[in-house]
């Protein structure tokens, strides 16, 4: 199950870190100047229980579309803003262009939003459902298609050419580049990459303790120790992960689920002190086609199957046993995609219907629809919407 450090340092020898950003003008905080006219829309709703923002992804110019909740998980629109950057796509990709979870990130009062298509990130302060751009910077790579903040750490999943992590320190809403914290995944990979080997996903532990990458064609998931300041280990420890590991998150501390898109199933993994991951049990399959993203709301794991337009559930039980809930919690009817979650509530993109449904999450883990907004960019072409998050 497990491959050693030496098969990750064998990986990569000979390779170098990403690559400059040639020709580009590097704004104050060390990213390229970006364009800060917004569009903003309806403001904060007196009965605003929150936000949900969802990436546009668009190849002319990314933007991020904005829209009040209610308490009772009704979305409305209240804003769209310019990004400064652009939209990207992974190549071959069936319906989510960038082959990832976690492209857009809400945290401490800040939105990260990747532009895949300049190989940059911006960085926009939340009051309520206003954004206020505050940065645009180089990710560090090629096709940034993910990220992960945990504290005052962010670190930005760059999917193009050999793939590349690069870390950041968040300090007043601004990111500066961790020194010694740019790490080369060695995936021998063009730019764009193949939608099928671009790596899914960067994550960071609970305990702040390792940095976390799935990559779909190798079937492995690195591990980077995290330094005292943010740096990264020169050599990841390097676990199978099953059949193309894509989408995944914690449900202790110490353990984490994993979607298998190849084997349309997830997995349950434990992280040990050294970085390797444990398989817990056996795979379980939901007879679904693609699971790719996967979302915690509660004691329930909810996972998006695109190849179905379905939604399954899981649940973990007391004995740490990994069980499929229901298959179909919910028939999206449009390309499942990313997701994220909000008091109670689901939140869903749907591709190729360019829609977000969202859905209440009851105490059996049921699912049932409360509201939907359309007008979002259809994947067409090879490129659509992909990243949401919400406050």
């Amino acid at each position: 199950m497990k491959r050693s450090v030496a098969l990750a340092a064998a990986l990569l020898v000979g390779l170098t870190g990403a690559g400059t950003l040639p020709g580009a003008a590097f704004a104050d905080g060390g990213g390229p100047a970006g364009n800060h006219d917004e569009r903003g829309g309806g403001g904060n709703h007196q009965d605003s229980e929150g936000a949900v923002f969802v990436q546009t992804n668009k190849a002319e110019g990314n933007t991020i579309k904005v829209y009040d909740r209610d308490e009772d998980g009704r979305l409305s629109k209240a804003g769209e803003y310019e990004t400064g950057g652009l939209g990207g796509f992974t190549i071959g990709a069936p319906l989510d262009a960038l082959a990832s979870q976690g492209s857009l990130v809400y945290h401490k009062g800040l939105l990260f939003a990747v532009n895949a298509g300049s190989n940059t990130v911006t960085v926009f302060r939340v009051d309520g459902t206003r954004l206020h751009k505050l940065q645009v910077i180089w990710s560090g790579g090629l096709l940034p298609v993910s990220i992960a903040a945990r504290g005052d750490l962010v670190y930005v999943l760059n999917a193009g050419g050999e793939g590349s992590v690069q870390g950041f320190e968040l300090h007043k809403g601004r990111l500066s580049r961790v020194e010694d914290a740019n790490r080369s995944l060695g995936l021998h990979n063009g730019n764009p990459p193949a939608f099928g080997t671009a790596p899914a996903q960067v994550k960071i532990d609970p305990d702040s303790e390792f940095v976390l990458v799935s990559t779909k064609g190798a079937n492995v998931m690195f591990s980077y120790e995290i330094g005292r300041d943010g740096e990264l280990a020169r050599n990841p420890v390097v676990s199978d992960a099953g059949n193309t590991p894509f989408g995944f998150t914690f449900d202790t501390e110490d353990s984490l689920l994993v979607t298998e898109s190849g084997a349309n199933a997830v997995s349950r993994f434990e992280l040990d002190d050294d970085g390797t991951l444990d398989q817990v049990g056996p795979s379980v399959p939901n007879g679904q086609q693609a699971p790719c993203w996967i979302q915690r709301v509660g004691d329930y794991f909810f996972v998006a199957n695109a190849g179905s337009s379905t939604i399954s559930s899981y649940r973990v039980d007391d004995d740490g046993k990994l069980q499929l809930v229901k298959e179909v919690a919910a028939d999206t009817g449009g390309g499942s995609i990313d997701m994220t979650t909000s008091d109670g509530f689901l939140y869903v993109q749907n591709a190729t219907a360019g829609n977000v449904q969202g859905y209440e999450v009851h105490d059996d883990g049921s699912l049932s629809l409360v509201t939907t907004v359309e007008g979002l960019p259809k994947f067409a072409d090879g490129i659509g919407m992909e990243g949401i998050a919400a406050s």
